[in-house]
């Protein structure tokens, strides 16, 4: 203990406050900052702009810095209950990614950017999704993401805030909503099927007329027909025999 008031004594009492002042103080007067990071600098509380990366010097009890994150975030929009254009309730989702462009203006004109763009995209999300019927939300999700990301966008960019992407994840609906659904689908399904046997029976009546037309103009033809016919009748049941007449004999009452 003398040894050390003997130092003290040597060195001299200012010697010694500056030590102390440069063991103390100078750590809090220096920040290093990451690449993604930038520090918003205040000076008696006048802003004094956003710094980094790398070391950066503040004055002890004068400025103060405020940290802030470049990195893209995600925010998990919680479910909400929306009534589609069609009066068709539903339970949706989202997500939103987005990252701070300006931390300047994230800090000065927003007390909490997380919170208040989960709040814009919450509220978003219920008045777009209210404004489409049910069909576009299930078939036309991709240009629905585009518009959510487009308004929300829009309404953080005072923030310093840029919105990249918004998702809706999921869309829940009713069981009835459900089975209605799939008694839809299975009556188009049933409606296609009746409308391609349709097409066939008036494809098939088609090609009757076309030969009818063509056997009444050529009278070989059903003569060909004829023995082709008794042909395949031979070729099915062996045990019966065919004579074969002349299709001449019928010729009278076919003009009948």
């Amino acid at each position: 203990m003398n040894e050390i008031f003997n130092l003290i004594g040597k060195l001299g009492p200012t010697v010694v406050v500056l030590i102390l002042l440069g063991v103390f103080i100078l750590p809090q007067s220096m920040r290093i900052l990451r690449e993604y990071e930038r520090g918003v600098i205040f000076r008696l509380g006048k802003l004094q702009g956003a710094k980094g990366p790398g070391l950066i010097f503040l004055i002890p009890i004068v400025d103060k810095m405020v940290r802030m994150d470049l990195r893209v975030v995600t925010i998990d929009v919680a479910k909400q209950e929306v009534m589609t254009r069609d009066n068709v309730p539903a339970t949706v989702d989202a997500v939103v990614y987005f990252r701070v462009v300006d931390a300047n203006a994230a800090v000065v004109k927003v007390e909490n950017y997380w919170k208040a763009t989960s709040l814009i995209a919450q509220t978003t999300l219920r008045s777009v999704l209210g404004q489409a019927p049910l069909d576009d939300l299930l078939s036309q999700r991709d240009s629905i993401n585009l518009k959510l990301q487009e308004i929300i966008d829009r309404q953080t960019e005072p923030w310093g805030i840029k919105v990249t992407a918004v998702e809706v994840k999921d869309v829940a609906l009713p069981d009835s909503m459900k089975r209605a659904m799939a008694k839809q689908a299975e009556a188009e399904r049933e409606r296609r099927a009746k409308v391609v046997n349709a097409e066939g029976e008036f494809q098939a009546a088609e090609k009757m007329v076309q030969a009818a037309a063509m056997i009444a103009t050529e009278p070989i033809a059903l003569q060909l027909r004829y023995l082709q016919t008794m042909r395949e009748m031979a070729s099915e049941h062996n045990t019966t025999t065919f004579l074969p007449l002349p299709i001449d004999l019928f010729s009278a009452f076919l003009k009948k």
